[in-house]
């Protein structure tokens, strides 16, 4: 079996939101702390967690029990800058996974179907497939490793998928795709799933 190392996400600047949406409280944890709680759950070899925009109340806020955190300094530059960063904690990687720490709700079993099916084909990629609508996780082999490093900006990795969709193995999943959440309706939306916190 390859070594899949997961990337969690979660060094936005919560620019839309207004506030530091790593922090959000949800169920008995927090927004971030619900994603990276499904990371360590699911069967992913290695998990990075990547923080940037309001570094230390994430930090302060979740009790990795199995990640590794990074910093990402440049985190203003967009998510590209943060995969950059989780990609250098990697190391040897066979295979990362992208997992976004604004979308709770993947779930281990979304993560694991992800992982089964990139190690089952050894694709470029692999991509959720929520009911038809593409989406994370995504797992990307090690020869994909080079054009990932080569991205900039905001939603990066779309761009892969648009040039070559061919290379992106979809991964059926039957669930309506997870809430990522930009803005307080989406905060709400997610809330009623997960419950309040305390």
């Amino acid at each position: 079996m390859g070594r899949v190392v997961g990337i969690v996400m979660g060094a936005g600047a919560s620019r839309r939101l207004g506030r530091p949406k790593q922090t959000l409280p949800l169920g008995d944890t927090t927004l971030l702390g619900q994603v990276l709680r499904e990371a360590e759950s699911s069967r992913l070899d290695d998990v990075v967690l990547v923080l940037g925009g309001a570094a230390g109340a994430a930090r302060a806020a979740v009790a990795p029990e199995r990640a590794r955190v990074v910093l990402n300094d440049a985190y203003g530059e967009g998510c590209a800058s943060s995969l950059l960063a989780g990609l250098d904690a990697a190391g040897d990687a066979d295979a990362v996974m992208l997992v976004l720490g604004d979308m709770p709700g993947a779930g281990p079993a979304g993560i694991d179907a992800v992982r089964d099916a990139w190690e089952a084909a050894r694709p470029w990629a692999a991509i959720a497939d929520w009911r038809g609508v593409p989406g994370h996780p995504m797992a990307f082999a090690a020869e994909a490793f080079p054009d990932l490093r080569a991205l900039h900006g905001d939603k990066a990795v779309w761009t892969l998928r648009d040039a070559h969709p061919e290379r992106f193995l979809p991964v059926p999943l039957d669930a309506p795709i997870p809430r990522d959440v930009d803005t307080w309706e989406d905060y709400v939306a997610v809330l009623s799933r997960f419950g309040p916190g305390d």
